[in-house]
């Protein structure tokens, strides 16, 4: 009910008007200046500079391949900030026919000035290197050398494409200012693109017209910008990416004699898949369904615990290998075998699994958040990235995603929840609205004493529940050295015995033992002391000075509980409590209540913090601005401890 989409619009529509002439495709040559440059005018903190950037699409005719050639030049300012510009990666992908991307050259330099001199060092072939990231991706790598505070990098690369239906999106605003970019599509006229742009820059050199090139008619997209300062992000976003500026283009229609039509409707997405052999064949498979039914699935008395029990055994049993996609890659016999597989391979089991106990379960393909919102006026299954398994219910579907061992019905990992997925039922197809309706928790509980030379000691919880623990297992996972190490980091106290487990329910939960000697002050015979200890809310992280102008993103409804019981020293009394203070919308969407009670010689203290949707439209920043300063300012309150006399 809060959404805010950028859609896509047809850039064919538009009219040409260009001021003045301009000549794109016609990179400088390298300025020695450009080394002594001692920050950027667009924006003099930016670690690295965008000098000159091109990206040229084009169809050559005699062999069809679409062919890609890029071009940058980039100055670096400060090496350690602009880690991103140290390496160069370019992705090469290939279909399950054989079809498969080429990179044809690729030439890269490294400037550097040294005592008034330009140096120039080539990038080494040697420096080259390819990782695998999927069965049909592998990213070609490579490491510029020499890179120092005052280095300008440029590179070029072409790579020849079997693959016309989709034309690479462009990402015209990055976080990186740029002083020129430019975006140019040349296609000859038998093969026409929908060309569609996003954001809110518009470019100051644009041309779409029709002319001869190479002796034969085509149609070309022009487009230059100049003086971009780069992409500011704002905290809460799920994926900034689907606000900035970005250029894309697929395939609209062919006339080789006779015209064919390439632009897709849902339908016909459902019809291809179906009929493809990574998807539609697999699906088929029902006798692997048969085969591998647990026991007693069939007694269950209903669908629900029937839809519950199978997708409990196919999370449990089978392990993702980190690969998404919505097509298998070495199929669901394999996944059996091996017990594990890729996202589409587990899901499309456990819908065939579903299917084969009698219940109604359809495919829903997804864009996950990292890549991207699904365009909804242009139908493509390019963009489509995850498949999850949608079981029909009375009132609608229920959603499942065997690929994480946390997940549930309706419950499902953080980065499935990207507003709208495509139900590919066999009747027909359908857009389905996606809204997180699970809450989640994080209590945080610290019980601790203060001990008579001024020292505390205690214990420390912090559970997870719902999409959040989820969300943190997966941070876990990723390092989990790191991952305990963060305690220390964020709140400089001394923890020891780190305990990071997943528990029986789902939830995850570490726990820990602390001890410190700068939590409290000591003024005479007085101890002043916050009672939140380390858990006090020390800054307001809606603090944005300029106007917000994206959506607030959770991703989940939650409620944060923080819990602090404190004993006080014997023959010590409190001097004044802390005041306990609430406040709430007037829709109660967001609430804040502090309250602090004693309990014998115990001080209680409970934070909570409840956020009633997963997202908000940015007008409701203020009222968070409001609120997470009041919950600073409760949580900042101290107590004096009086030694009795």
């Amino acid at each position: 009910m809060k959404k805010i989409f950028l859609t896509a619009f047809c850039f064919i529509a538009l009219t040409l008007f260009n001021g003045q002439k301009h000549e794109f495709l016609n990179p400088p040559a390298f300025d020695n200046a450009d080394l002594s440059k001692a920050k950027s005018l667009l924006d003099e903190n930016a670690p690295a500079e965008i000098l000159y950037k091109s990206v040229h699409f084009g169809v050559d005719t005699s062999t069809g391949d679409l062919r890609k050639k890029v071009f940058y030049r980039v100055k670096i300012y400060d090496k350690d900030k602009a880690e991103d510009w140290l390496n160069l990666e370019i992705p090469l992908h290939k279909n399950s026919a054989g079809d498969e991307e080429v990179l044809n050259k690729m030439k890269g330099f490294v400037y550097n000035l040294e005592n008034g001199t330009a140096i120039t060092t080539k990038v080494d072939k040697s420096s080259k290197y390819k990782s695998k990231e999927s069965k049909y991706t592998t990213i070609t790598k490579f490491a510029f050398p020499n890179v120092k505070n005052g280095s300008v990098i440029e590179y070029q690369y072409e790579v020849l494409s079997p693959f016309l239906y989709s034309v690479p999106q462009i990402i015209i605003e990055s976080d990186t200012p740029s002083l020129y970019t430019e975006y140019i599509l040349d296609a000859p006229s038998y093969i026409a693109y929908n060309v569609n742009y996003t954001g809110s820059l518009a470019p100051k050199h644009r041309i779409i017209e029709e002319k001869t090139m190479y002796g034969v008619q085509f149609k070309t997209y022009r487009f230059g910008y100049e003086n971009l300062k780069g992409f500011k992000s704002e905290k809460f976003v799920k994926n900034d990416r689907n606000y900035r500026t970005k250029i894309s283009a697929e395939l609209h229609s062919t006339n080789f004699g006779q015209l064919k039509m390439h632009s897709s409707s849902w339908e016909e997405i459902k019809e291809k898949l179906y009929k493809d052999e990574d998807f539609g064949s697999e699906l088929k498979r029902t006798k692997l369904a048969k085969e591998n039914m647990p026991a007693g699935i069939s007694s269950l008395p209903s669908d629900a615990e029937k839809a519950d029990a199978i997708f409990n055994y196919v999370k449990n049993t089978f392990t993702w290998n980190k690969d998404r996609g919505i097509y298998t890659e070495d199929g669901i016999k394999k996944l059996i075998e091996t017990k594990t597989g890729n996202a589409a391979e587990i899901n499309l089991f456990l819908i065939m699994l579903l299917r084969e106990a009698g219940l109604t379960a359809e495919p829903l393909i997804i864009s996950t958040v990292d890549n991207g919102l699904i365009n909804l006026t242009s139908p493509s299954i390019v963009s489509m990235n995850f498949v999850l398994a949608a079981v029909k219910i009375k009132d609608g579907f229920n959603l499942f995603d065997a690929t994480s061992k946390q997940s549930s019905k309706n419950n499902l990992p953080p980065r499935d929840w990207n507003n709208y997925g495509v139900l590919i039922a066999k009747e027909k197809t359908s857009l389905m609205e996606m809204t997180n309706t699970t809450s989640s928790f994080n209590y945080l509980t610290a019980e601790a004493k203060i001990n008579e030379d001024g020292s505390i000691s205690g214990t420390y919880a912090d559970k997870d529940t719902g999409t959040y623990a989820m969300f943190v297992k997966e941070s876990y996972d990723e390092n989990a050295e790191k991952y305990k190490k963060q305690y220390k980091e964020n709140y400089s106290i001394d923890f020891t015995g780190i305990d990071s487990k997943i528990l029986e329910n789902g939830d995850f939960e570490s726990t820990m033992k602390f001890s410190s000697d700068n939590l409290i002050d000591r003024v005479g015979k007085k101890m002043i002391i916050n009672p939140m200890l380390f858990l006090n809310k020390n800054s307001n992280e809606f603090d944005q000075a300029d106007e917000r102008k994206y959506p607030i993103d959770f991703i989940s409804s939650f409620t944060k509980v923080k819990k602090i019981i404190l004993e006080i020293p014997e023959g010590y009394l409190i001097e004044s409590m802390p005041k306990s203070k609430k406040i709430v919308t007037q829709d109660k969407e967001i609430e804040y209540s502090y309250v602090a009670e004693q309990k014998g010689n115990k001080l209680e203290i409970i934070s909570t913090t409840k956020i009633v949707s997963p997202d908000y439209p940015k007008e409701y920043y203020p009222a968070f601005k409001q609120i997470w300063g009041t919950a600073s300012k409760s949580e900042n309150q101290v107590i004096s401890l009086i030694k009795k006399s």
